[in-house]
């Protein structure tokens, strides 16, 4: 299992005296409870009307009257935040363990973010991409550096770092990132079949356009990004969606051969399945499809725009993994910036090469201001002590969540899924994810639902001890309500 090499090499890299022996050692020298806590079983955040104010209520009318009714929102309105807690406006705590949905790396009003925020914004907001910054081709050597010495893209970890090798675009969204993926990918399919065949990329006869995605993925909303995102409730009512989409099973390597053909431009996957439920895609299951788009001339994209940029304790998802699962594209979002918008498309120069001025582009993407938030975001939680917290924290909550299947087996499947801060428990029942995130919001907590039978954990990758144990007691009283109800 892929989850299983990510714990393999990183007890590799403990034995050498890297951060994972640390973890280990931190988790068994802070004690876990023997029982779970039911100190909060009481309500201390009502959403019912008869609890909402006035002032809320104008608000919240306010909102419905002018505001696209596209999210189901709880009845509060939130006011301001520090660190991994937010306030509404009737002076109710509440610890975010959602992190913007795994985008507050940071967390929330962060001093050092602040301040970049300030003193860019009195300098230069936007250029358009017209003209150079000094800020992208920071950002951009940034993050290729940390490719190349932590291992992705085809580097094994400890890669000297070298200018050549990968390239950047910068967007405004994972949504945008992953637009700009397929679409680079399509033109590298042509050019790759033009080359093949000895004729013109826009021959009548090139057919090299076929992309493939996988069931219960996430890829966002835009046309294109939604053909790849496999839900009904999500692609139905925009019918009909980008044509020659095929969609395979997530992890059955038996199919492989069969779905990705010489027709095949590309094939998108999360590594780690965020918006479907935290599943890992496998190793065995990575190295075929990197074999298979070797062979059929596809371009293997890795979507991690949120299991990337440490949330699993490395840098990138797959940087745990042999160089023969590695993609050829990554693409990278939210946590980037701590808030602010960008999203990136990481690629091999093999892929860059056919992209031509003119042949994609954006108004607003890697705009001076968010490349300079990325390079401070970015050099701040790749720093070695930073990891190492991510890394210990992530097995303390892990350590903690797991000890709820064992005490409520009746309302959850066994184990934990995911690793680092993307976690993820499975309920028996289906309509329990939905109530408990309601019921946790209600004692102060905020998590998030993930597919269709999980609660998932993605807080801020600075998140503490403290914060990690008031939000597990807080589901232990809730889960524990669940199966009494």
């Amino acid at each position: 299992m892929y989850s299983r090499n990510l714990t393999r090499v990183a007890l590799r890299a403990g034995k050498k005296g890297g951060a994972s022996i640390r973890r280990v050692s931190a988790v068994a020298s802070h004690s876990l409870p023997e029982a779970p806590s039911t100190r909060y079983t009481s309500v201390t955040h009502p959403e019912d009307p008869a609890s909402v104010p006035e002032p809320v209520k104008a608000l919240l009318a306010k909102a419905d009257a002018y505001l696209l009714p596209v999210y189901a929102r709880p009845p509060f309105v939130l006011t301001h935040g520090k660190g991994a807690y937010v306030w509404d406006t009737q002076d109710r705590k509440y610890l975010d363990f959602c992190a913007g949905i795994a985008v507050n790396a940071l967390g929330h009003a962060d001093e050092g973010v602040a301040k970049v925020l300030a003193a860019e914004a009195a300098k230069l907001l936007h250029t358009s991409n017209a003209f150079h910054h000094k800020w992208s081709a920071k950002l951009a050597e940034l993050v290729v550096t940390l490719t190349q010495q932590e291992g992705g893209l085809g580097w094994a970890p400890g890669t000297a770092p070298s200018p050549s090798g990968a390239k950047l675009f910068f967007s405004n969204s994972g949504t945008e990132a992953n637009e700009g993926a397929l679409k680079i990918a399509r033109k590298v399919g042509k050019a790759r079949w033009a080359a093949q065949h000895g004729k013109a990329w826009d021959d009548a006869a090139n057919d090299k356009s076929e992309i493939v995605c996988f069931e219960n993925s996430f890829h966002g909303r835009s046309m294109g990004a939604l053909s790849v995102t496999i839900n009904a409730k999500y692609q139905k009512p925009f019918a009909p969606l980008i044509p020659g989409v095929k969609v395979g099973t997530f992890n059955d390597t038996r199919q492989v051969d069969s779905l990705v053909t010489d027709k095949t431009c590309a094939v998108i996957i999360e590594p780690i399945q965020g918006e479907g439920g935290i599943h890992f895609a496998n190793e065995d299951f990575l190295r075929a499809l990197r074999k298979r788009c070797d062979e059929t001339g596809a371009v293997l994209i890795y979507d991690e725009i949120q299991c990337g940029l440490y949330r699993t304790g490395k840098l990138w998802a797959h940087s745990a993994l042999p160089v023969e699962c590695h993609p050829d594209v990554v693409t990278m979002a939210k946590p980037l910036a701590n808030g602010y918008p960008i999203g990136a498309v990481l690629m091999r120069d093999n892929i860059a090469e056919v992209m031509t001025a003119g042949t994609h582009g954006t108004t607003f993407g890697g705009s001076p201001l968010a490349c300079a938030l990325g390079f401070h975001v970015l050099s701040r939680v790749s720093e070695k002590t930073f990891v190492t917290q991510i890394e210990e924290t992530g097995a303390y909550l892990s350590a903690r969540l797991s000890q709820l299947p064992k005490w409520f087996p009746d309302t959850l499947q066994p184990g934990v899924r995911g690793t680092g801060l993307i976690l993820g428990l499975g309920f028996k029942n289906p309509d329990h994810p939905g109530q408990l995130v309601k019921m946790a919001r209600e004692r102060g907590v905020l998590v998030l639902t993930a597919g269709k039978d999980a609660v998932r954990f993605v807080p801020s990758l600075n998140i503490g001890r403290e914060e990690v144990d008031l939000a597990v007691d807080v589901l232990e009283s809730c889960v524990g309500a669940l199966g009494t109800a």
